[in-house]
């Protein structure tokens, strides 16, 4: 299992990507009242047929040639579904998929939140040629970073060059302390 949330976005953000998506929507929203961490993860990849979304969350079902289990997704329901929260999937073939995650933010047996800022960072350098639409929200107040407007005003600065990598690193960084006052999530 893994060991923290965000690494969960990363392989489920990952499975968009060689899914042939675009654009990728992630959003983390922490509600301390509401006691919940909801994760969404959204894409315009090629979807699942009815039959692929039935067990895409029994571990030894994968449509991967390169291994014969697909834990990720399995292991992010249990993660969900353990603290009291909920866990769904949602594919259309040819239009995408939608992952949620509920957390009971407060309950014991939930994992941290982990170094979002270095997933969407990460997502972002290392898949120049798809689009991420990251949303965190903290008690309503809310950043959000495309890389749609950074395409804009960067012209043909690549994403992943050295300081542009920087600069999304700084903005994150910045962005996610102004938005939660440095709550350990």
């Amino acid at each position: 299992m893994m060991t923290e949330i965000s690494l969960n976005i990363l392989d489920i953000a990952e499975n968009s990507t060689r899914a042939g998506a675009g654009l990728v929507t992630i959003s983390v929203t922490v509600d301390t009242v509401k006691d919940l961490l909801t994760v969404f993860i959204g894409d315009d990849g090629c979807g699942m047929s009815p039959e692929q979304v039935s067990h895409v969350t029994d571990p030894f079902f994968t449509t991967r040639k390169t291994r014969k289990v697909g834990l990720g997704i399995p292991f992010f329901k249990y993660a969900a579904e353990s603290t009291g929260g909920s866990f769904s999937i949602e594919s259309v073939q040819g239009q995408g998929t939608k992952v949620t995650a509920v957390f009971e933010l407060s309950h014991i047996d939930r994992m941290p939140l982990g170094d979002i800022n270095s997933t969407i960072r990460t997502l972002i350098t290392c898949h120049t040629d798809v689009d991420f639409l990251y949303t965190y929200s903290y008690n309503g107040v809310s950043f959000t970073l495309d890389t749609r407007e950074f395409r804009e005003i960067l012209g043909n600065i690549p994403l992943d060059s050295p300081e542009i990598s920087a600069y999304i690193k700084e903005y994150l960084a910045e962005n996610k302390l102004e938005t939660d006052g440095g709550a350990v999530i």
